[in-house]
């Protein structure tokens, strides 16, 4: 321990076959298995299908090794997960994982279950902790297989090495510098928590690889409940450093699986304005890794983001928008805010011309949509976008490109699409904008023009008065039967 090389060392285990280590984040919790079938559940943690729902089943929930509690009420399949660890079977030559059938899920979580110690205590990394569950503080010493590889045992939490630091996480669970943090994180006093968010979030600024190897489970969990605090000093401390600790691209799918994203929309909705800053930036930063899109949507995300989009703060509302853009790349999140009633929200911004260019950038993602499509036409997207193109009050060219890209991906919506055009004159001031645009909106706008004049045999006989004016009956139907 003399040396900083000897604190951050980790133990390697080769197999006899010279095998790569199975990475930790492969494996199931609950059976200690490599997953096949991965699933994301409400906190973010992430387990084989069948192990979850035999929990459900049998009304047990587990304690995890960093002592968080897993909620299982919402499961979302881990695709990219199953598709990283398929991946690592085919580069490593291992028969894929199988699925465990629920029927040994179950017995495997009976006798979990059963191993439970409701008044004893126990010291989980150093902290007294009460068993009111079972702890699953370790994967179990063998990792099942179908090439019947398997790892050998070690005592207490088995952490494994990977051939490159790039690819996976390399756990150290015993680093003086990460202990020390975890003293003064989880201090009962105050100024002691305080002093520690601070020196984390100095620490993490500007140190790649410090924030790497300090994004261990420990201190994101010690991190969860600090963020939450109801001291201004450690909360937006605490969610700057978070915010540190995401930059590093590794981090950021580890920081989603920890289970902090919940706290982090608490933040959102209720916290100080300064770490409604910092969690709008996390957030964006996490919707970059297209791992984790589908989950920050379903962990309910996607309202309060869209609430910030209001917020005093300039920075907090330019980062929910890029957050609610990357998040909008993914089709569930596009039907969430389609349902939330985003797009009228989002078009009146525009009209104002509040954060127009972002603004936009999600629009143009919901336009890629049916239903988003339906509720811009609805919402009179047509007329505002072309309306916008005619007075040319842009910030930039770009933001023009925006608005075209928007009215480009409405051209999909047929026949209730042209009509809106026509009504809206779109076609003589497409032509205007063609001859005086960059290229890329040159290549937009002739592309919106095909459409316009392309003649369908349905087309032919269409009276555009009349299908106006059958869809708004219908629009007022809608309203007067909801």
């Amino acid at each position: 321990m003399g040396t900083s090389k000897q604190r951050w060392r980790i133990s390697f285990h080769k197999s006899p076959s010279k095998q790569p280590p199975i990475p930790i984040e492969f494996v199931c919790p609950i059976s200690g298995s490599l997953m096949a079938d991965p699933v994301i559940v409400s906190s973010g943690h992430t387990f084989e299908r069948h192990c979850v729902h035999a929990c459900k089943s049998l009304s047990f929930t587990p304690v995890l090794p960093d002592g968080s509690v897993p909620d299982f009420s919402t499961v979302i399949p881990n695709l990219a997960l199953k598709s990283t660890i398929l991946n690592f079977c085919r580069s490593s030559f291992l028969d894929p994982p199988k699925p465990i059938n629920f029927l040994t899920a179950e017995n495997l979580v009976f006798t979990l279950k059963a191993t439970r110690k409701p008044q004893d205590t126990t010291r989980f990394n150093g902290v007294r902790v009460m068993q009111s569950e079972t702890e699953l503080n370790r994967v179990p010493s063998h990792i099942s297989m179908s090439s019947e590889e398997s790892v050998t045992p070690r005592s207490g939490p088995t952490y494994y090495s990977s051939s490159s630091a790039s690819d996976f996480e390399t756990l150290n669970p015993n680093s003086f510098e990460e202990d020390e943090l975890l003293v003064k994180l989880k201090s009962s006093q105050i100024s002691e928590q305080e002093e520690a968010v601070i020196s984390f979030r100095k620490l993490t600024r500007t140190r790649e690889e410090t924030r790497f190897q300090l994004c261990t489970p420990r201190i994101l969990s010690a991190l969860r409940v600090l963020i939450t605090s109801r001291y201004v000093s450690v909360q937006v401390n605490s969610v700057a450093a978070l915010v540190n600790l995401s930059l590093e691209n590794r981090n950021k799918v580890k920081i989603l699986r920890s289970g902090i994203v919940p706290s982090l929309i608490d933040v959102l909705k209720s916290g100080f304005q300064e770490s409604q800053e910092h969690v709008a930036g996390a957030l964006f930063s996490l919707a970059l890794d297209d791992q984790n899109k589908t989950a920050i949507g379903v962990l309910g995300a996607l309202p309060p983001l869209l609430h910030a989009l209001r917020s005093e703060s300039e920075r907090t509302r330019h980062d929910s928008a890029l957050a609610l853009y990357h998040l909008t790349l993914v089709q569930s999140n596009r039907a969430k805010l389609v349902k939330l009633g985003a797009v009228q929200a989002l078009l009146g911004m525009v009209k104002t011309g509040h954060m127009m260019g972002r603004i936009l950038l999600i629009l143009c993602n919901l336009a890629a949509s049916s239903e988003g499509r339906a509720a811009m036409l609805d919402g009179g997207a047509v007329e505002c976008f072309v309306c916008m193109l005619r007075k040319g009050e842009f910030e930039s060219e770009s933001t023009r490109e925006n608005c075209l890209a928007a009215l480009y991906g409405l051209s999909h919506g047929g026949l209730r699409f042209k009509g809106l055009a026509k009504e809206a004159a779109a076609e003589e001031l497409l032509i205007q904008v063609e001859e005086m645009g960059s290229e890329r909106a040159k290549d937009k706008v002739r592309k919106i023009l095909e459409v316009l004049r392309q003649k369908d045999e349905e087309e032919e006989e269409v009276d555009w008065e009349k299908l106006l004016n059958s869809d708004d009956d219908i629009s007022q139907a809608r309203i007067s039967s909801s």
